[in-house]
């Protein structure tokens, strides 16, 4: 599995979720609302989820190991520090 694009939308409000992203996979698939999070520990990846009826989050999109969850999320958080990098040198 090579991702092939990741695209950030950084939020502008104040609050834990910092982006939402879209990743798309050896050029074929795509992947959207992946977000973001500030959480105690650093930043974090969540899954595209959709709330059940019972009030719980379910994810409708997923890694099945935790090999591939890191590729994700080292992929994405690299991206999104790029992001932000890219922005303050702008402001310079």
């Amino acid at each position: 599995m090579l991702i092939t694009d990741v695209r950030v939308r950084k939020i502008a409000k104040v609050g834990k979720m910092k982006a939402v992203v879209s990743i798309t996979i050896d050029n074929e698939f795509v992947v959207h609302d992946i977000k973001v999070i500030e959480g105690e520990k650093g930043l974090f990846i969540a899954m595209p989820s959709k709330k059940t009826a019972d009030g719980e989050y379910r994810d409708i999109a997923h890694p099945i190991n935790s090999e591939t969850r890191s590729i994700l999320e080292e992929t994405i958080l690299q991206k999104y520090r790029e992001s932000l990098e890219s922005e303050e040198e702008e402001l310079v």
